[in-house]
């Protein structure tokens, strides 16, 4: 399984690849308990070897989310995010809600040769037939929060306060993963607030549609994403992502129960092997329609959302800068510049000559030093920047289905970037009808004292850890 995770965050070597059976790059020191102090440093591997010093657990707390090892830890959180778990819920009668990221759908496509939407479509038909409740789109959630990054960024913008710029994209759990971790509390302040299309929809429906769905409590819902990248069962496992509800009124006093919005994650891989297990012709599959009560769907059945196959965050919320603070209307697509490679392009808008909005997208952590260094000593011009740990964004997941024989991957990555919007009717997230719902029904407005609750977290340097330890960074 280590072969799916992220890159490696390896700063001496900062050749972004994913590739099974890398040395895990945290320091792990052995203690023997006759003398009580560290008597020998190993590495441990993916594949561990006989060894007479004590076992090192390391926890999610501790772990990077790197393509180094499995830790006996991981693995027991991972178990519980399993098909099996997934597939036990389902038996034991819970009400199940699946929700699909179009990542997932473009790498389904890829993989069957069919279009996105029939993919979504099938899968519908697929996961009802083992008993799932309902299947939803996480594109309605990523307008959402695309429409609350926008608003962050006009406020932080209108402080006119540079401290507060660049704002850092927070969809990436690999990246807020490596931030937290190694780059400690002077990039956090800039990292945005909003929580990732996953953790927002996980929001969405533990704290507004089970009572839509007629259920009375939230732990009622087992809810399950499909993602293309592993980071994503460790953002979901986040204490953060999770709330407490008082049992006392079921008999149990002084009794909480701790609830995630996010119970599970699987991935674009593990849902084309629970297709495969269960011996599917997906191509045959009747197409069911749309669950649309969180689904980017119209009234003729069309897909619709933002172009961008990592969430079209800097596109986004570039336009609506543009209009909102200075009356410019962009029409057509953006025109990024490439500025060391594919992976970091950049775009400005100028009024009267000068640059007044200057954004980014920086994919993979070799780029991504170069944003790191110029915040470090100030000297980062940009007012925004879309990060994502995996080089080519979201679609080359670490989750995603790898290549066909004889298919580069270069070509997949070319093949999906087609995928991903095919079908797919370009829409104005605050011309969403369902989002529109959802701040009419629940939340108020955009940056709401109740957005805010529910949308928004924190971010914590982890300075105890045995992160702190890291060698050769």
């Amino acid at each position: 399984m280590s072969d799916k995770f992220s890159p490696a965050l390896r700063l001496a070597d900062l050749n972004d690849f994913i590739a099974p059976s890398q040395d895990c790059i945290v320091s792990l020191k052995t203690v023997k308990s006759k003398h009580g102090k560290a008597e020998s440093q190993e590495k441990a591997r993916y594949i561990s070897q006989p060894s007479q010093t004590e076992a090192v657990k390391i926890s999610l707390k501790d772990c990077l989310a790197c393509s180094g090892c499995i830790t006996s830890a991981e693995t027991i959180m991972l178990e519980k995010q399993s098909l099996d778990e997934f597939l036990a819920h389902i038996k034991s009668g819970d009400t199940v809600i699946v929700s699909i990221s179009p990542q997932s759908r473009a790498s389904l496509a890829a993989y069957i040769d069919i279009s996105p939407s029939q993919v979504l479509r099938k899968l519908t038909t697929f996961f009802k037939s083992l008993g799932v409740k309902a299947v939803y789109d996480t594109s309605c959630s990523r307008d959402l929060s695309l429409i609350e990054s926008c608003n962050e960024f006009i406020s932080r913008y209108q402080q006119q306060c540079g401290e507060n710029l660049p704002i850092l994209s927070s969809a990436c759990p690999g990246w807020i993963c490596y931030a937290e971790k190694t780059l400690g509390s002077y990039i956090l302040p800039y990292i945005s607030s909003v929580k990732s299309p996953q953790q927002t929809i996980g929001a969405i429906i533990k704290h507004h549609i089970v009572q839509k769905l007629g259920l009375n409590r939230p732990d009622n819902v087992y809810h399950v994403t499909v993602m293309p990248c592993y980071d994503k069962k460790l953002e979901a496992a986040r204490d953060e992502f999770s709330f407490s509800v008082d049992e006392g009124e079921n008999g149990h006093a002084n009794s909480v129960m701790k609830i995630p919005e996010v119970d599970s994650v699987l991935t674009s891989g593990e849902v084309l092997d629970l297709i495969q297990s269960k011996s599917v012709d997906f191509k045959a599959l009747k197409e069911a329609p749309l669950d649309s009560m969180l689904s980017n769907v119209d009234d003729g059945g069309h897909l619709y959302g933002v172009s961008g196959g990592s969430g079209g965050f800097a596109e986004t919320v570039f336009r609506h800068a543009a209009k909102k603070l200075f009356g410019v209307e962009i029409q057509g697509p953006l025109e990024f510049r490439n500025i060391r490679n594919s992976d970091f392009r950049e775009v400005a808008l100028e009024v009267d000559g000068k640059t007044v909005l200057k954004f980014a997208q920086c994919y993979g952590f070799r780029n991504l030093q170069n944003i790191v260094r110029k915040i470090k000593i100030g000297r980062c011009d940009y007012h925004f920047v879309e990060v994502m740990a995996c080089p080519s964004g979201c679609l080359n997941g670490g989750g995603q289905i790898k290549p066909k024989n004889g298919q580069s991957a270069k070509d997949l990555i070319q093949l999906l970037e087609t995928l991903y919007m095919q079908d797919v009717e370009v829409a104005d997230p605050f011309d969403n009808p369902i989002v529109k719902r959802l701040y009419d029904e629940w939340l108020g407005q955009p940056g709401s004292e109740k957005a805010r609750k529910y949308l928004h977290t924190e971010y914590h340097p982890l300075v105890k850890s045995t992160a702190s330890q890291l060698q050769n960074w």
